[in-house]
Order: structure tokens, then sequence, then C-alpha cells
């Protein structure tokens, strides 16, 4: 059976593929591919291998991201990809032969535009290791906790009583959590995310239009939420969470007034936390999943902190190709330096 690779594919289609796929997810769907493409400085990238019979065999959704405009937006330019490749079950040589078509693609588009490529996994993808060595990628180990949420009583057992204490307290000290009621409450959460990573990340955010295109389409659908942190009237932190739909709910920016509310009694990280898992068990979602938990054997308060809510910590990792070792080294640096100087 022939094959063939093409960037352009009905939308239909194509989310019944992500929505059908054991491993389907939110970042691999047409909705991420329109709100990238709407974001500064961003470009999305789709393509997708058919058969002869036009159906998909394989789809992969990549962002090349950049900090600026020009020459300087080069140094921090990098590709992305989230939860993909996905690969339509099959025998081992076809979804070979499928993977190595869109990887080969994915390298030929990005290589000239991006200084490295980062596939991180949402899934368990080490049966395609030696492919994606093939293609320059390297395997890099990388944690990650997923907490199930298909029964409250024992997922809240699971999580530590410490947590649940303090969930608990915050809503007794007044504190709420919220769906926004209006974009200004979406920009007062993206002005709190700001200041962390200009503080203490250290690393660039996408700019307020992604924040807010996410807002857009969410708003209309069950394909995201926003859940805000209000005390007072006032918003105090939150969490951006895109879902799959019947499956899983996921950790993409959060952030929370901590230093300022904790002596108050008000947990605003740890209602951020729950908030998403609260919602996951009154919904049907099976997972709430962290998004990340750093690299094996470095010491990691966000680890600790996200190890209390009582997930299971899996390893999938993430393959990375580097396209220029030189700027590789010098983006790295710029992307840190741009963290710092960012307002």
């Amino acid at each position: 059976m022939e094959y063939k690779l093409t960037g352009e594919i009905d939308r239909k289609q194509w989310s019944d593929f992500v929505l059908n796929h054991p491993h389907g997810n939110f970042f691999q769907t047409p909705e991420v591919f329109e709100i990238f493409k709407g974001t500064e400085h961003y470009e999305s990238l789709f393509f997708a291998v058919m058969d002869e019979t036009e159906k998909i065999k394989g789809t992969l959704l990549a962002v090349i991201q950049k900090e600026s405009p020009g020459i300087l937006g080069y140094f921090s330019s990098r590709t992305i990809v989230w939860g993909g490749p996905l690969i339509y079950p099959s025998d081992e040589e076809k979804e070979g032969a499928v993977l190595g078509m869109l990887l080969d693609e994915l390298v030929r588009q990005a290589n000239s535009r991006a200084i490295y490529i980062q596939v991180r996994n949402l899934y368990d993808m080490s049966h395609y290791r030696d492919e994606f060595r093939k293609k320059g990628f390297i395997y890099n180990p990388h944690l990650n906790y997923i907490v199930e949420t298909k029964n409250r009583e024992e997922t809240e057992k699971k999580i530590s009583p410490s947590k649940m204490r303090q969930v608990r307290k915050s809503f007794k000290s007044g504190a709420r959590i919220i769906e926004p009621r209006d974009i200004e409450q979406v920009e007062a959460f993206y002005n709190i995310l700001k200041s962390l990573y200009h503080t203490r990340v250290k690393r660039p955010l996408p700019r307020w239009s992604f924040f807010k295109a996410f807002y857009e389409r969410s708003k209309n659908n069950e394909s995201g939420k926003y859940f805000l942190i209000e005390y007072k009237g006032r918003i105090i932190g939150g969490i951006m969470c895109p879902i799959t739909t019947g499956r899983i709910i996921y950790e993409w920016y959060v952030a929370g007034q901590d230093s300022e509310y904790n002596r108050q009694g008000i947990y605003p990280s740890v209602l951020a936390a729950w908030a998403p898992i609260d919602y996951a068990l009154d919904n049907g979602l099976q997972y709430f999943d962290f998004m990340g938990a750093g690299k094996p054997g470095q010491d990691s308060g966000v680890r600790e902190f996200k190890a209390r809510f009582g997930g299971k910590i899996v390893e999938y990792g993430r393959y990375e190709r580097i396209n220029n070792k030189l700027l590789f080294k010098l983006g790295k640096l710029g992307l840190k330096i741009l963290g710092t100087l960012k307002k």
C-alpha cells in the first residue's frame, strides 16, 4: 500500500482521527493549530500521512516558537510537539514507515527555521525510539505525574492530608474557585503568571493573544477551562487546563500569589491544582495530567508539590533533535536572558 504526505486535510476528518486514536489528545487537534496560528511570533505546522483510500494513517502538529521577529527571534526559535505524532495502530513495519514520513517532513520544515526540535511525550513512545534515532533525535528522560480521577473516594484518599486541609482551609477563609466571568479576569490571571515567569521561572511566556485565544475558544466548548482563584473579588491565582474530551484534563499554565495569601490561610496554588482534579471527578474524566515534573535525579520543589496530589509518576521522556549545536547553546542562554528581561 502506498502512502502520501499532505498538509491539507478535512478538519472533521482530522478531529475524528484524534478523538478515536487511543492516545489522541487536545494538543494534536485543529483547535490548537488555530490558537497558535493566531499567536504573535508562533507558527503552526501540520501534516498527515494518508493511504491510497484517503484514510489517515498518521498526523503531526508542531509549533515553531520565537520570542521576537527577525534575526534576534531566530536565537530563541524552537519547534515543540506536544503529544504527537499520532500513528494509526497497525503492524510495526507500517507504523515505522508512517512515523518516518512525518519526522522527515518535520525536520525538513523546521531544520532551517528553529534551533532545535523537541517532542514532549504524553504517553509511552519507547517503541518508536529506534525510528526517532534514525532521524537524528535523542531520548531525554523526563518525569510526570498523572492523577487518576475515576473515583472520588479513592482519588481523595491518595492526596496528602496536608493538601486537603489546605484546600478546606482556603475555602473556609473565603477563597473560591471560579470559571472566568469575563476576559478581564483571565487577564488578571495572566498578569500573575507573567510576574511568576519574570521573577522565578526565568523563561519566556506566550503573549497575551495566546491566552485570549484559548479563552475565546473554551467559552463555547469543552476543549478547555480556566479555573481562577478569587478572594474578596480579586483574582489571586489560577490554572489553564486543556481537555481531551471524555478522557484527560491537563495543567498547561498555573500560578498563585502564595506569598501574599498563605499567611491568611489561603493557598492559591493548592486550590489551582485541586480545581481540575475536582472538575475531572465531577465530569467523568479519567485523569488529570500535571504535564511534567522535571528530570530524574534533580531536586525539584515543583515535583515535590505535585507528588502530594496522589498521582502516579511516569517517565515518558522527550525526543530532541538539535539542528544547530552552536546556536542551541546560545539560544538556551538567550531564553534565560529573555525570561529575565521580559516584562
